[in-house]
């Protein structure tokens, strides 16, 4: 039988994952300095499905404003190039036959806005986990039995002020992140 501590402790591990999501999400846009992260979302055509560039080369930032992505197959540098033109991040690649060398160019202040927009979305769908996670624990301790009122008000309470938390550790990642972007 599960008890309320364990409804506010799942939905602590849920608020939890919706936190870091957003944080790995942060990590995926781009700020002034080379981050390998930054390519953790784009996709390859590679052997007749499409997969994360990760699984198939290696990528490194051999300095503060280039990143290198090595294919694993050298058949795979065009489908690469082709995924890195094709994903959102504004990057223009270059192929040598061996290597795809990515400079990245100073940002505009029209694309460091873009780029917190594309944050604060991020933000938004993390703050709705949070949300989410609080309103199921609340309908769930609600519908727990053979527990006083009393005791489901204060698990509710409990609930609510590590919602609470979480929106913060959110809002704190959100100013970090757009602090980063707007420097120069």
């Amino acid at each position: 039988m599960t008890t309320l501590a364990d409804h506010a402790k799942h939905a602590k591990q849920l608020m939890d994952k919706a936190v870091e999501a957003v944080k790995r999400e942060f990590s995926t846009v781009r700020t002034g300095k080379a981050t390998t992260a930054l390519l953790d979302l784009v996709r390859v055509e590679a052997y007749g499905s499409e997969v994360p560039l990760t699984q198939v080369a290696s990528v490194a930032a051999p300095e503060p404003k280039l990143l290198t992505v090595q294919p694993w197959d050298r058949n795979l540098l065009k489908a690469v190039e082709k995924g890195i033109l094709a994903s959102e991040l504004g990057l223009t690649p270059t192929n040598d036959g061996q290597l795809i060398r990515i400079p990245l160019p100073p940002l505009t202040e029209e694309r460091r806005k873009e780029l917190v927009k594309v944050v604060h979305k991020f933000a938004e769908e993390g703050r709705v986990a949070v949300r989410h996670a609080r309103t199921e624990a609340i309908t769930r301790i609600k519908k727990t039995e053979h527990v006083s009122e009393d005791e489901k008000k204060h698990a509710e309470k409990d609930v609510q002020k590590v919602h609470d938390d979480h929106l913060k550790l959110v809002d704190a990642a959100v100013k970090a992140k757009e602090a980063e972007i707007m420097e120069i």
